[in-house]
């Protein structure tokens, strides 16, 4: 595949979507960590997710095995996606329904725009899919006069409390069921004013809610999970059921799916729905696996439509080190073992894909240039490369979008950045015996400053105060050998 695939130029989009914030991550950061209520929840949340995620997984006397046939598949369908979108295209043609493609995000929010008001609807339900929150759909419908309605549970409590995601799986993660209880009751129209913030209550009145969507509105939106290339498949996968009724019940739907997501065969579906399950929400199976195949008369939407979105997955694959991320099936397994996550909350990130997968795919998306701090939001720990089912080396990722960082700033500034400098000098100086034993000689000064949390003088004040000066030994190994 070239940079030029679908018409797309060979840098990646910009201004467009929800896959960059107003703020630097470190920025955003410091603010987050201030939230001790944020802090308990995503711990909260986070943990039990780990602890179902890793109960499954440990019943599964195949999984790696499993893991290294869905890096495999992956990899495979990278290498040769223009052939699988072409006929996942004559597919899903001949099984009646309507392809279109879309290089970027202002495309696909045309492209959904115009189908919806070519039906007469002035409302659409919604299933949850991250591709239309990159693309900011929900903004654009509701400019042309559209009212969107997200029928996902977690969803819905985002898009009631006028919020943002922060996490690919549950998007209200950062909320608890009294806060979730103050959105109902605020934003919920006729909600019984005794409502109580126990989660089957909630989970009632937010069905309540939405039952009258699904009887009254003719047209639905959805993402997909997987593309099935040799037959036209889409696959959504869910735990509430509610994607289900928009995929059965309005008589057009309308998919919008980021082309990284086809795969080539039915057989290739099977170690999927193995590996996303446990990964994510820590079950067996999913409790509803929804697949169509374009329009069966009398039986669902008669008027299928799929959007194929591109918006910087191109210029991707292009990268044969960054590329791996398109690998991603959306579990979000990397978040919830992830130390930065579980602290900052995916409103940090000040994309739709927060953590790590979001430090590695948002900077490709938009260009590293315009999301630099991402790459930088990890402790490089590897824990995110340890749960990923599809086995991305997120780690590797960073470091490659690091290094892809400095080139551009010292290509900009046509100066060195002091980090580059202090590396090229801390080479030098192990390069060089004498040097390095005087360095170390000179190392027991900071043991006094790091005690008192002083850390180093400028200008390595700037790496000492985001981290704990290690404190040196009182004698190097060199002059225990002598002593010896």
């Amino acid at each position: 595949m070239t940079r030029t695939f679908l018409g797309m130029p060979a840098t990646a989009p910009r201004g467009v979507g929800h896959l960059r914030g107003d703020e630097p991550f470190p920025v955003a950061a410091r603010r987050s960590l201030a939230d001790a209520q944020l802090r308990r929840n995503l711990g909260h949340a986070t943990g039990t997710i780990r602890a179902k995620s890793a109960a499954v997984i440990g019943e599964v006397p195949d999984w790696e095995e499993l893991r290294e046939a869905g890096r495999a598949i992956k990899a495979d369908t990278m290498a040769r996606l223009p052939e699988l979108l072409q006929q996942l295209e004559t597919a899903v043609t001949a099984a009646g329904g309507t392809v279109h493609w879309a290089a970027d995000a202002v495309e696909a929010n045309r492209i959904v725009t115009d189908l919806v008001t070519a039906t007469g609807s002035d409302r659409v339900m919604k299933v949850k899919s991250m591709a239309t929150q990159e693309i900011g759909l929900n903004e654009a419908l509701e400019a042309a006069g559209i009212e969107p309605v997200e029928t996902d549970l977690a969803e819905l409590i985002v898009q009631l409390g006028r919020d943002k995601p922060s996490h690919i799986l549950v998007p209200a993660i950062h909320r608890n069921r009294a806060e979730i209880r103050e959105i109902f009751l605020r934003e919920m129209p006729g909600v019984d004013p005794a409502l109580t913030d126990e989660p089957a209550v909630l989970a009632a009145a937010a069905r309540r809610h939405l039952r009258r969507t699904f009887l009254s509105t003719r047209v639905a939106i959805s993402g997909a999970n997987f593309a099935v290339a040799e037959t036209g498949t889409l696959a959504v996968v869910e735990s509430e059921g509610n994607g289900r009724m928009c995929l059965t019940l309005p008589d057009t739907l309308i998919t919008v799916m980021g082309i990284e997501k086809v795969i080539p065969t039915w057989a290739d579906l099977e170690v999927f729905l193995q590996l996303l399950p446990r990964a994510s929400t820590g079950e067996r199976m999913n409790p509803y696996t929804s697949m169509w195949t374009g329009v069966t008369p009398h039986d669902g939407p008669q008027d299928f439509h799929l959007v194929l979105l591109d918006n910087g997955r191109s210029a991707m694959l292009a990268d044969e080190v960054g590329r791996q991320a398109l690998h991603c099936i959306r579990c979000s397994a990397c978040l919830n073992v992830c130390p930065v996550y579980e602290r900052t909350g995916g409103h940090a990130y000040g994309s739709v894909y927060p953590g790590p997968i979001g430090a590695v795919l948002s900077p490709q998306l938009t260009g590293v240039e315009d999301n630099a701090s991402l790459p930088y939001a990890s402790s490089l720990c590897g824990a995110c490369f340890d749960a990923c089912p599809v086995k991305i080396d997120i780690p590797s990722i960073l470091v490659h979008l690091r290094a892809e960082h400095v080139t551009a700033y010292r290509n900009e500034h046509r100066l060195p950045s002091a980090e580059a400098v202090t590396m090229a000098a801390a080479a030098y100086t192990m390069d060089h015996l004498p040097l390095y034993e005087a360095a170390q000689r000179r190392s027991r000064l900071t043991r006094f400053a790091g005690r008192h949390g002083r850390g180093l003088p400028p200008p390595l004040s700037g790496w000492t105060v985001g981290r704990d000066l290690p404190q040196p030994p009182p004698q190097t190994f060199r002059e225990w050998w002598v002593q010896r």
